[in-house]
């Protein structure tokens, strides 16, 4: 059974938990919801399968009844925290709870990783800058960006991305590119994440509106009125026209300057659930 330090979703840890006893000795859930102090014989097993989910105080008995201890408890407990927060910032300030300890016991979250690249905006723009400017020091790339950032900065995003393999030096020290492309993928928290990088990227959208010579950027918009059958339809058209774009933009190995690309396509209305009053 995998680290306690290497899940993300409390669920999954005590279902697996409970398949590894399983297979070893004679264990049921009755056994194992009695040492967590629940009446229910069936709680923990609602509780592994999502239906159900442990209470702050409950999370500490739960590890408790699972032998978890010190830094490994805590962990657990942060995971439930996490599973309760209501918005990204709780989700956010918990998840880096999880990454700290996972850090300090030497282990790696897989899903840290994608939540940390797309926490900050300055991770996929220097993805894409760092490849374009070989040998080129980090105040060099601070001083490209935009909007402006220190070298320290700069630093601390390559050396993050190299020992997450999203960049790798090649044997003349510059930056490449490990994949053309990075995608958020089936992770759990990861959306967390994402959420914050289209706030930052949308408020650097509204400066390019004035800060940003109108031959160097793209403004354009639709307002429609449309049925849930047509929404369906355009958001297919959008994804595929995103393939189209990204298709584009790796057809070639050079980079003359790093754009972004926002598409949104969001209610400006609520929609009735009685249109006759």
């Amino acid at each position: 059974m995998k680290d306690v330090l290497k899940y993300t979703d409390y669920h999954q840890y005590i279902a697996d938990y409970y398949a590894e006893r399983k297979a070893k000795s004679v264990f049921t859930w009755q056994t194992f919801t009695r040492a967590a102090g629940f009446s229910s014989p069936v709680f923990l097993k609602y509780v592994s399968e999502g239906r159900s989910n442990l209470s702050e105080d409950a999370a500490v008995r739960v590890a408790s009844a699972m032998s978890l201890m010190g830094y490994e408890q805590e962990y657990f407990c942060e995971m439930v925290k996490f599973d309760h927060a209501k918005t990204d910032e709780e989700k956010k300030s918990t998840f880096n709870r999880m990454l700290a300890i996972a850090d300090v016991h030497k282990v790696r979250i897989l899903e840290g990783d994608s939540f940390r690249y797309f926490d900050s905006w300055k991770n996929p723009v220097l993805r894409e800058l760092a490849p374009a400017m070989p040998g080129a020091k980090p105040l060099a790339m601070a001083r490209a960006c935009r909007p402006k950032i220190t070298a320290a900065e700069v630093s601390e995003s390559l050396n993050f991305m190299v020992k997450a393999n999203l960049l790798q030096k090649d044997k003349d020290g510059n930056y490449v590119q490990t994949e053309k492309s990075v995608t958020t993928g089936p992770m759990a928290v990861t959306p967390v994440a994402v959420r914050g990088l289209h706030r930052q990227m949308g408020e650097f959208a509204l400066d390019a509106i004035e800060g940003v010579p109108q031959d160097k950027r793209h403004f354009s918009g639709l307002t429609l009125g449309i049925t849930q059958n047509a929404y369906d339809e355009i958001v297919q058209a959008i994804a595929e026209f995103r393939k189209k774009i990204i298709a584009i933009a790796t057809r070639e190995d050079d980079t003359d300057e790093v754009y972004r690309l926002n598409v949104q396509f969001f209610p400006m209305t609520k929609k009735s659930v009685d249109n006759k009053g």
